[in-house]
Protein backbone atom coordinates (compact mmCIF):
# COMPACT_ATOMS: atom_id res chain seq x y z
CA UNK A 1 0.00 0.00 0.00
CA UNK A 2 2.66 2.36 0.68
CA UNK A 3 4.37 1.66 -2.42
CA UNK A 4 1.10 2.88 -4.03
CA UNK A 5 1.11 5.81 -2.48
CA UNK A 6 4.71 6.39 -3.31
CA UNK A 7 4.04 5.57 -6.96
CA UNK A 8 1.12 8.06 -7.04
CA UNK A 9 2.99 11.20 -5.47
CA UNK A 10 5.66 10.61 -7.76
CA UNK A 11 3.38 10.69 -10.55
CA UNK A 12 1.68 14.03 -9.55
CA UNK A 13 4.83 15.49 -8.58
CA UNK A 14 6.19 14.65 -12.09
CA UNK A 15 2.69 15.97 -13.90
CA UNK A 16 3.08 19.22 -11.90
CA UNK A 17 6.58 19.80 -13.27
CA UNK A 18 5.82 19.39 -16.58
CA UNK A 19 2.95 21.49 -16.27
CA UNK A 20 5.24 24.10 -14.97
CA UNK A 21 7.72 23.66 -17.25
CA UNK A 22 5.12 23.91 -20.73
CA UNK A 23 3.60 27.00 -18.70
CA UNK A 24 6.91 28.75 -18.94
CA UNK A 25 7.90 27.99 -22.54
CA UNK A 26 4.48 29.00 -23.96
CA UNK A 27 4.78 32.44 -21.99
CA UNK A 28 8.21 32.61 -23.08
CA UNK A 29 7.43 31.64 -26.55
CA UNK A 30 4.35 34.17 -26.19
CA UNK A 31 6.72 37.50 -24.44
CA UNK A 32 8.95 36.48 -27.42
CA UNK A 33 6.50 37.08 -29.81
CA UNK A 34 5.15 40.13 -28.16
CA UNK A 35 8.78 41.80 -28.12
CA UNK A 36 9.09 40.77 -31.87
CA UNK A 37 6.17 42.45 -32.98
CA UNK A 38 6.76 45.83 -30.62
CA UNK A 39 10.11 45.75 -32.34
CA UNK A 40 8.81 45.24 -35.89
CA UNK A 41 6.10 47.77 -35.26
CA UNK A 42 8.81 50.19 -33.63
CA UNK A 43 10.79 49.71 -36.56
CA UNK A 44 8.08 50.58 -39.01
CA UNK A 45 7.65 53.67 -37.50
CA UNK A 46 11.00 55.25 -37.52
CA UNK A 47 11.17 53.98 -41.06
CA UNK A 48 8.32 56.27 -41.54
CA UNK A 49 9.75 58.80 -39.60
CA UNK A 50 12.84 59.27 -41.36
CA UNK A 51 11.44 58.82 -45.38
CA UNK A 52 9.14 61.68 -44.25
CA UNK A 53 11.65 63.92 -42.93
CA UNK A 54 14.33 63.00 -45.45
CA UNK A 55 11.81 64.49 -48.20
CA UNK A 56 10.07 67.31 -46.04
CA UNK A 57 12.82 68.34 -44.21
CA UNK A 58 15.67 70.38 -45.88
CA UNK A 59 19.44 71.08 -44.56
CA UNK A 60 21.38 69.09 -41.98
CA UNK A 61 18.33 67.23 -40.11
CA UNK A 62 17.17 65.95 -43.84
CA UNK A 63 20.56 64.89 -44.30
CA UNK A 64 21.14 63.11 -41.10
CA UNK A 65 17.62 61.48 -41.71
CA UNK A 66 18.40 60.40 -45.28
CA UNK A 67 22.04 58.90 -44.16
CA UNK A 68 19.87 56.61 -41.40
CA UNK A 69 16.82 55.64 -43.90
CA UNK A 70 19.62 54.14 -46.45
CA UNK A 71 21.84 53.08 -43.78
CA UNK A 72 19.22 51.16 -41.85
CA UNK A 73 17.17 49.62 -45.27
CA UNK A 74 20.68 48.51 -46.81
CA UNK A 75 21.62 46.36 -43.46
CA UNK A 76 18.06 45.00 -43.46
CA UNK A 77 18.18 43.95 -46.77
CA UNK A 78 21.38 42.17 -46.39
CA UNK A 79 20.32 40.38 -42.60
CA UNK A 80 17.17 38.83 -44.27
CA UNK A 81 18.90 37.26 -47.38
CA UNK A 82 21.85 35.82 -45.83
CA UNK A 83 19.45 34.61 -43.17
CA UNK A 84 17.31 33.20 -46.10
CA UNK A 85 20.02 31.93 -47.47
CA UNK A 86 22.15 29.94 -44.80
CA UNK A 87 19.03 27.80 -44.03
CA UNK A 88 19.79 26.31 -46.96
CA UNK A 89 23.42 26.89 -47.70
CA UNK A 90 25.60 26.24 -44.90
CA UNK A 91 29.18 27.63 -46.64
CA UNK A 92 27.10 31.36 -45.81
CA UNK A 93 27.64 31.02 -41.69
CA UNK A 94 30.84 32.51 -42.10
CA UNK A 95 29.74 35.58 -44.13
CA UNK A 96 26.58 36.14 -41.45
CA UNK A 97 29.78 36.06 -38.61
CA UNK A 98 30.97 38.79 -40.79
CA UNK A 99 27.58 40.64 -40.79
CA UNK A 100 27.15 40.70 -37.44
CA UNK A 101 30.80 42.43 -36.79
CA UNK A 102 29.65 44.67 -39.49
CA UNK A 103 26.25 45.07 -37.76
CA UNK A 104 27.95 46.37 -34.54
CA UNK A 105 29.62 49.47 -36.81
CA UNK A 106 26.27 49.86 -38.56
CA UNK A 107 24.23 50.26 -35.13
CA UNK A 108 26.81 52.65 -33.84
CA UNK A 109 26.29 54.68 -36.63
CA UNK A 110 22.80 54.93 -36.24
CA UNK A 111 22.94 55.61 -32.82
CA UNK A 112 25.17 58.45 -33.22
CA UNK A 113 23.36 59.65 -36.19
CA UNK A 114 20.24 59.61 -33.93
CA UNK A 115 22.19 61.62 -31.08
CA UNK A 116 23.14 64.46 -33.78
CA UNK A 117 19.27 64.90 -34.86
CA UNK A 118 18.56 66.28 -31.39
CA UNK A 119 21.78 68.17 -31.48
CA UNK A 120 21.01 72.11 -32.14
CA UNK A 121 24.89 73.28 -32.59
CA UNK A 122 24.15 73.26 -36.71
CA UNK A 123 26.86 74.26 -37.96
CA UNK A 124 28.86 71.84 -35.87
CA UNK A 125 27.01 68.75 -37.26
CA UNK A 126 27.21 70.14 -40.82
CA UNK A 127 31.05 70.19 -40.07
CA UNK A 128 30.74 66.32 -39.28
CA UNK A 129 28.63 65.56 -42.25
CA UNK A 130 31.14 64.73 -45.01
CA UNK A 131 33.17 61.75 -42.70
CA UNK A 132 28.99 60.75 -41.19
CA UNK A 133 28.32 60.35 -44.78
CA UNK A 134 31.41 58.21 -45.88
CA UNK A 135 31.25 56.41 -43.11
CA UNK A 136 27.46 55.21 -44.31
CA UNK A 137 28.86 54.60 -47.35
CA UNK A 138 31.30 52.16 -46.53
CA UNK A 139 28.89 50.10 -44.15
CA UNK A 140 26.30 50.11 -46.81
CA UNK A 141 28.85 49.32 -49.66
CA UNK A 142 30.11 46.40 -47.33
CA UNK A 143 26.78 45.22 -46.84
CA UNK A 144 25.74 45.13 -50.45
CA UNK A 145 28.42 42.95 -51.19
CA UNK A 146 27.93 40.71 -49.21
CA UNK A 147 23.99 40.86 -50.04
CA UNK A 148 24.54 40.54 -54.09
CA UNK A 149 27.36 37.78 -53.61
CA UNK A 150 25.05 35.35 -51.24
CA UNK A 151 22.24 35.89 -54.12
CA UNK A 152 24.51 35.18 -56.98
CA UNK A 153 25.32 32.15 -55.49
CA UNK A 154 22.25 31.22 -54.90
CA UNK A 155 21.57 32.32 -58.59
CA UNK A 156 24.31 30.26 -59.68
CA UNK A 157 23.34 27.40 -57.60
CA UNK A 158 19.69 27.53 -59.52
CA UNK A 159 21.77 27.53 -62.46
CA UNK A 160 23.53 24.35 -62.37
CA UNK A 161 20.45 22.69 -60.87
CA UNK A 162 18.58 23.81 -64.04
CA UNK A 163 21.13 22.64 -66.52
CA UNK A 164 21.31 19.05 -65.24
CA UNK A 165 17.63 19.07 -65.07
CA UNK A 166 17.52 20.32 -69.12
CA UNK A 167 20.40 17.02 -69.35
CA UNK A 168 18.56 14.58 -68.02
CA UNK A 169 15.27 15.97 -69.36
CA UNK A 170 16.86 15.38 -73.02
CA UNK A 171 17.74 12.13 -71.93
CA UNK A 172 14.45 10.82 -71.01
CA UNK A 173 13.21 12.41 -74.11
CA UNK A 174 15.37 10.70 -76.28
CA UNK A 175 14.51 7.26 -74.63
CA UNK A 176 10.75 7.86 -74.95
CA UNK A 177 11.50 8.87 -79.02
CA UNK A 178 13.57 5.46 -79.23
CA UNK A 179 11.02 4.23 -81.86
CA UNK A 180 12.27 6.96 -84.34
CA UNK A 181 15.87 5.34 -83.86
CA UNK A 182 14.96 1.48 -83.93
CA UNK A 183 12.41 1.54 -86.95
CA UNK A 184 14.59 2.45 -90.32
CA UNK A 185 17.76 -0.06 -88.70
CA UNK A 186 15.22 -2.77 -88.64
CA UNK A 187 13.82 -2.64 -91.74
CA UNK A 188 17.45 -1.93 -93.19
CA UNK A 189 18.35 -4.93 -91.53
CA UNK A 190 14.92 -6.92 -92.74
CA UNK A 191 15.77 -5.72 -95.99
CA UNK A 192 19.71 -7.26 -96.03
CA UNK A 193 18.36 -10.39 -95.10
CA UNK A 194 16.04 -11.00 -97.67
CA UNK A 195 18.54 -9.76 -100.71
CA UNK A 196 21.09 -12.47 -99.01
CA UNK A 197 19.16 -15.48 -99.02
CA UNK A 198 16.62 -15.04 -101.95
CA UNK A 199 13.14 -17.11 -101.44
CA UNK A 200 13.14 -17.19 -97.96
CA UNK A 201 11.36 -14.64 -96.15
CA UNK A 202 10.60 -13.68 -92.26
CA UNK A 203 8.90 -16.53 -90.23
CA UNK A 204 9.89 -19.29 -92.98
CA UNK A 205 12.14 -21.93 -91.77
CA UNK A 206 12.04 -25.12 -94.43
CA UNK A 207 14.56 -27.25 -93.82
CA UNK A 208 17.08 -27.11 -96.88
CA UNK A 209 18.38 -29.89 -98.94
CA UNK A 210 21.98 -31.08 -97.99
CA UNK A 211 25.12 -30.03 -100.10
CA UNK A 212 26.04 -32.49 -102.86
CA UNK A 213 28.37 -33.34 -105.81
CA UNK A 214 26.27 -36.11 -107.22
CA UNK A 215 22.90 -34.36 -108.71
CA UNK A 216 21.16 -37.88 -108.92
CA UNK A 217 22.04 -37.96 -104.93
CA UNK A 218 21.19 -34.32 -104.49
CA UNK A 219 17.36 -34.73 -106.26
CA UNK A 220 17.50 -37.84 -103.76
CA UNK A 221 17.83 -35.98 -101.00
CA UNK A 222 15.79 -33.11 -101.97
CA UNK A 223 12.88 -35.21 -102.25
CA UNK A 224 13.28 -37.30 -98.90
CA UNK A 225 13.55 -33.87 -97.24
CA UNK A 226 10.14 -32.36 -99.29
CA UNK A 227 8.32 -36.23 -99.22
CA UNK A 228 9.06 -37.59 -95.63
CA UNK A 229 10.94 -40.79 -94.79
CA UNK A 230 12.14 -42.64 -98.28
CA UNK A 231 10.39 -45.11 -100.06
CA UNK A 232 10.92 -48.78 -99.72
CA UNK A 233 12.46 -50.91 -102.65
CA UNK A 234 9.76 -53.11 -104.41
CA UNK A 235 11.23 -56.89 -104.30
CA UNK A 236 12.79 -58.38 -107.24
CA UNK A 237 11.76 -61.87 -108.94
CA UNK A 238 14.42 -64.86 -108.65
CA UNK A 239 15.32 -65.57 -111.86
CA UNK A 240 17.73 -68.40 -113.41
CA UNK A 241 20.55 -66.95 -115.42
CA UNK A 242 21.19 -67.99 -118.66
CA UNK A 243 23.81 -69.70 -119.77
CA UNK A 244 24.22 -68.23 -123.19
CA UNK A 245 25.19 -65.02 -121.79
CA UNK A 246 27.68 -66.53 -119.43
CA UNK A 247 31.35 -65.42 -119.93
CA UNK A 248 33.39 -68.45 -120.54
CA UNK A 249 37.19 -69.10 -120.27
CA UNK A 250 39.79 -71.37 -121.37
CA UNK A 251 40.06 -73.01 -117.96
CA UNK A 252 36.94 -74.04 -117.53
CA UNK A 253 35.78 -77.75 -118.64
CA UNK A 254 33.08 -77.71 -121.32
CA UNK A 255 29.59 -79.14 -120.12
CA UNK A 256 28.95 -82.41 -121.07
CA UNK A 257 25.92 -82.88 -123.12
CA UNK A 258 23.47 -85.30 -120.78
CA UNK A 259 22.44 -89.20 -123.16
CA UNK A 260 19.59 -90.84 -122.25
CA UNK A 261 19.40 -94.49 -122.39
Amino acid sequence: MEAALTILALLLVAFVALGVYATVKAVGAAKRGVDRTITQARRTVEDTTLRAKSFGQVGVAGELAQLRLSLRTSMRATQDALHAGVAEDASLAESVDLFRRLSAHGLELDDELKRLEREPDRATVAGLLPKLRERTQRITHSAESLRWAARDRARQFADDDLDALNAQIDIEAGALRHWAVDEPSSQTSSAGASATTPGRGPGTDWPEPAASVDPSAGSSTADEAWSGPAREESPQAITAPDPRLRTTYPWQKSTRPETTN
